[in-house]
């Protein structure tokens, strides 16, 4: 390694990577075609979409998290900390590595072996023998209710006290895990991890958004397909990165070209990639991931030359994911203009007497702040029913708040109390939202992190309405039921049964703003207007999914094309 003195302070200096090229983690979970265009000199004028407002927030948000949780450490580890300032910081690292500090702050860790590796971990820890483990600071959740993680307690943030949990289980972050093992590479190149074999050395910690506990993985044990460690992954996957990066580089032939996948939606790329994909009419516009894939190696390598293949012979090949016969669909359809073909001439969907249309809106993973419902009796009301349309059941406190309990209580009580009406007059009931796994995931929330609070159901009893049949996801019904060219998303398919949002900003990523205007989170006044447009928009997704529902039930459902007709 290349040792350079500075006074009396010893200092790592990075070498030239040997590649032409430097990654950090977060280029191993990226898209490989945008791997080249970051490193092709050509794409320099390329267009590229705008800065994404909300990305930009949840960065800074992130930052906000670090320093937090930066505070609480240093204050429990009290004269084992050193922190590492804005300038010099591979110096200032490599000199509280040099002195055996045992609790490094902001570290950055240099690029001794020329891998073209660049990184820091927002903590090391200096285990008893030497050298140090990476512990990382997201403001994302990192487990589950449940039980098999491993955790220590925030204020001591090291894996030699570090036991099996009871109470959690991990919930899979890839990137996470693929961050420490990048940084323990480059702090195994630098000479600053614990030695082979030592316990625990290679182990690396994440605190995440709850920030009471630091849960530990081993680098070592097989979490990925196949068995394979997170070690061995991160090795294939920046080897692989790397040599996009160098090839793009120096103007060899490009190792990634565009394919349609999850990240476009949010890559600054995507108007250059969706310029070239649509030009070339490519197959992944159709089908995206492995099937795309799977269709390329076959040569059908646009959507054009996948409809024009036989639905009802065998496909080219192994094809993963929906039946081939809905893959060429789906590719006529595109060419033809449609964005939504039937699979059958009558869909099935669950209808009742008594019917409530619910959407739940949640600030990322802060909590949810807002159960709207948008009750319908399909036959007319009763004497004693609640009146027809719309509630919204909000706090706004910002969230987490405890004040979540009174709001999901209320939404819980109305509820309940409009089900058990319609059992207690005779008639049917069901419920409806657009891809359940949300409401779920916050209906299950709510009942464990307020469990016993006035109004509060138990998990037996929100298990038992997840699991009854009147509980009916229309995702899951359009997905059965319909071939969607441009995606199954309720913005993209509620508009086909005539509906349109009054907001011509509708979306998810926006309404975080909102929520932030909302309560004043940003240290200005709370929003009354951005509160009163969140409800709007909350009650325009619910009707949205009644519109949808009402759709698919009725004679007009006919003048969609069937699919075995195109």
């Amino acid at each position: 390694m290349a040792v350079i003195t500075l006074g009396s302070v010893t200092a790592i200096e990075n070498r030239r990577p040997a590649t032409g090229v430097t990654l950090d983690a977060a280029d191993l979970t990226r898209c490989r075609r945008r791997i080249h265009l970051d490193h092709d000199p050509a794409s320099a004028a390329e267009p590229r979409a705008l800065p994404d407002p909300a990305l930009e927030q949840r960065r800074a948000d992130a930052g906000e998290h670090r320093v937090r949780v930066g505070a609480q450490l240093a204050a429990a580890a009290g004269a084992g900390w050193v922190t590492v300032g804005p300038s010099g910081r591979i110096e200032t690292t490599a000199a509280a590595v040099a002195a055996g500090a045992p609790m490094i702050w902001g570290a950055v860790v240099p690029d001794v072996d020329g891998a073209g590796r660049r990184g820091g971990a927002e903590l090391l820890v200096r285990l008893p023998e030497g050298g140090y483990v990476p512990v990382i600071v997201v403001r994302h959740r990192v487990t589950d209710p449940g039980e098999g993680a491993v955790t220590s307690l925030l204020e001591q943030p090291t894996p030699r006290r570090a036991l099996p949990d009871a109470t959690r289980r991990i919930r899979s972050q890839p990137r996470d895990m693929l961050r420490l093992a990048h940084l323990n590479r480059m702090l195994r190149a630098a000479g600053w991890a614990p030695a082979p074999g030592v316990r625990h050395a290679d182990h690396g910690g994440v605190i995440g958004m709850d920030a009471d506990v630091v849960l530990w993985h081993d680098l070592r044990s097989g979490h990925w397909p196949g068995g394979r460690s997170t070690l061995t992954e991160y090795d294939a996957r920046f080897a692989d990165r790397t040599a996009v990066a160098v090839a793009a580089a120096t103007g060899a032939p490009a190792l990634a070209a565009p394919s349609r996948v999850t990240e476009c939606r949010r890559c600054p790329w995507w108007p250059t990639c969706e310029a070239a994909l649509e030009s070339a009419q490519d197959v992944s516009l159709v089908v995206r991931g492995e099937t795309a894939v799977a269709l390329r190696e076959a040569g059908i390598g646009t959507v054009a030359a996948l409809a024009a293949l036989d639905p009802a012979v065998e496909p080219p090949g192994l094809l993963p994911g929906m039946p081939f016969a809905d893959v060429v669909s789906l590719a006529r359809a595109w060419l033809r203009g449609l964005s939504v073909v039937r699979r059958v001439p009558r869909v099935p969907v669950l209808r009742a007497d008594v019917e409530v249309d619910v959407d739940m809106e949640s600030f990322g993973e802060g909590g949810a702040y807002l159960w709207g419902a948008l009750l319908r009796h399909t036959h007319g009301a009763l004497p004693g029913d609640e009146p027809d349309g719309y509630r919204a059941f909000a706090t706004w406190d910002p969230v987490p708040t405890d004040d979540e309990a009174r709001s999901f209580a209320e939404f819980w009580g109305w509820f309940s109390g409009v089900r058990a009406r319609a059992a207690a007059t005779g008639r049917t009931f069901a419920a409806y939202c657009y891809n359940e796994q949300a409401e779920n995931r916050w209906l299950l929330g709510s009942a464990r992190r307020f469990a016993g609070m006035p109004g509060i159901p138990t998990v037996a009893e929100v298990q038992a309405f997840i699991d009854d049949p009147c509980w009916v996801d229309l995702f899951a019904v359009v997905g059965e039921w319909f071939l969607c060219a441009h995606g199954k998303g309720l913005k993209r398919i509620a508009p086909a049964a005539g509906f349109s949002w009054h907001d011509p900003e509708a979306g998810g990523e926006n309404s975080m703003r909102w929520y932030r205007d909302a309560v004043g989170m940003d240290g200005a006044p709370p929003e009354e207007s951005q509160r009163l447009r969140l409800i709007e928009y909350n009650a325009d997704d619910v009707a949205a999914t009644q519109t949808l529902r009402l759709w698919m039930t009725s004679p007009a459902i006919e003048d969609v094309p069937l699919a075995s007709d195109l």
